[in-house]
């Protein structure tokens, strides 16, 4: 278990510090072509915080079905985590404001994505037609994102939005460096992905769960750590903006790019559609729905996640994971019968 562990982790800080390195290598090419800074935030930031879980799904869809229950765990499990826990915990420091349209107008997308998602899995699987719609989708996604980016009017975003990605510090500035993050990031990523799917593998069957079980809550965590650190880190200079845009976009990222590439890869590979397991219809798929209308709840009423909020999000992460495990989490992903 101590080396499925060291596995695991050792996949994870992999994936995080070359996730950090695919963004800053991106932000600064884009830069470098005069792409604007508000397309920049809403597209390629979002992208790179979720290039841990990208890798993680095509790994997992690479090492068959018996490793597949861990690529869609760990995407249901990152966007429950990153409402839960990465808005509530950045809330006990300084209040998250959702009274920005960008963030009514992402809310909604992300709550679309997540109600289609939903329904694609009712019948217990995700199939390639329904992966080419999912990643159609982030095409259209990002078509929207770019008009919006060209043509907005200053009232449409908060200042620290654009502050953001103007004021990044850490990135490359000369070509060869920007060449040499990117080429890095994406050696690194592969690499974290294949130890930390592995690894992930061999822990549940050691601890005696399925791998969903660990993709839901160990590698979940473990991926949604940019998000948890960029939010921490907006709360802290007052800029709730950002906290709570990139949980969105990450999200939105998570399960029409992740789940839709994820689809494309296994169903031809395997020769069959994703399976879904049971436990997800049961119990995890509805936390996920449940918590991205809680989002949206706040967004429609102008308000704002404070302490309060707060910590009644972390205490509902923590019965959360407490769930999951209980008896031992033979029924994986669901309230054990």
């Amino acid at each position: 278990m101590l080396t499925s562990l060291v596995y695991v982790v050792g996949g994870l800080l992999t994936l995080l510090v070359c996730g950090d390195l695919l963004v800053r290598g991106s932000v600064s090419l884009a830069k470098r072509l005069r792409i604007p800074a508000l397309f920049i935030g809403l597209t390629i930031v979002a992208f790179g915080t979720s290039a841990p879980e990208l890798l993680v799904g095509i790994q997992a869809a690479l090492r068959g079905p018996d490793a597949i229950g861990l690529a869609v765990g760990n995407v249901v499990g990152s966007n429950i985590a990153n409402v839960l826990l990465v808005l509530g915990l950045p809330a006990l420091f300084y209040p998250i404001m959702t009274d920005q349209p960008m963030i009514r107008r992402n809310a909604l997308m992300m709550v679309g994505a997540t109600g289609l998602f939903v329904f694609f899995c009712l019948d217990a699987q995700i199939t390639l037609s329904e992966g080419v719609i999912l990643f159609g989708l982030i095409v259209v996604y990002l078509l929207y994102s770019a008009l919006r980016a060209m043509r907005s009017r200053e009232d449409d975003f908060t200042p620290e939005e654009v502050e953001e990605v103007e004021q990044m510090s850490g990135l490359p500035k000369r070509g060869y460096m920007i060449a040499g993050f990117i080429l890095v990031a994406s050696v690194g990523l592969p690499i974290g992905a294949h130890y930390c799917v592995v690894g992930g593998q061999d822990l549940a069957f050691r601890m005696g769960v399925a791998p969903s079980i660990i993709g839901l809550s160990v590698i979940a965590l473990g991926t949604s750590l940019p998000e948890l650190a960029t939010a921490i880190i907006a709360a802290m200079h007052r800029h709730s903006a950002v906290a709570i845009g990139n949980v969105i976009g990450s999200n939105i990222f998570n399960l029409l790019a992740v789940m839709g590439a994820t689809a494309m890869v296994a169903t031809p590979l395997n020769g069959a559609p994703i399976p879904v397991e049971q436990g997800f219809l049961g119990f995890d798929l509805w936390v996920m729905l449940g918590a991205a209308l809680l989002v949206l709840s706040f967004a429609l009423k102008k308000g704002r996640i404070g302490k309060v909020s707060g910590i009644a999000f972390l205490l509902a992460y923590v019965v959360f994971i407490y769930i999951l495990f209980q008896d031992g989490g033979t029924l994986p992903g669901n309230l054990p019968l």
